[in-house]
């Protein structure tokens, strides 16, 4: 059996508008903008993607899977992702993790890593 990992499905009161931030934020490419499913991946032809669905729920709880980035200069691209709209977030964490969690504007968790091999 083969598999190909096609898109990670993000459950979001405005899809459209979460989309668009998540597509600034890693500059990637949008692949279909319609109100109720907005997807973006990396390149048009590139997998896996990012699909925005709408859900009447919101968000609670601390999410159950997210997304790891490992930019090449943390502080930088943290400085950057809170400009856009991002905001820390609280998960737990003791404050000594080599990593930094944001949320994006619905609240969706993601972590943003430090140098390889120190998470």
């Amino acid at each position: 059996m083969t598999l190909e990992w096609e898109q990670v499905v993000v459950d979001a009161h405005d899809p459209r508008a979460l989309g668009r931030w998540w597509a600034e934020a890693l500059g990637w490419a949008v692949v279909d903008d319609s109100p109720d499913e907005y997807e973006i991946r990396p390149a048009p032809d590139r997998l896996p993607g990012l699909l925005f669905g709408r859900s009447a729920e919101g968000k609670a709880g601390k999410n159950r899977l997210h997304l790891d980035f490992r930019p090449v200069d943390q502080r930088a691209e943290v400085e950057r992702l809170l400009a856009l709209g991002a905001r820390h977030a609280d998960v737990g964490q003791s404050g000594d993790e080599p990593w930094v969690v944001l949320a994006d504007p619905e609240g969706n968790e993601f972590c943003v890593l430090g140098p390889r091999g120190q998470s």
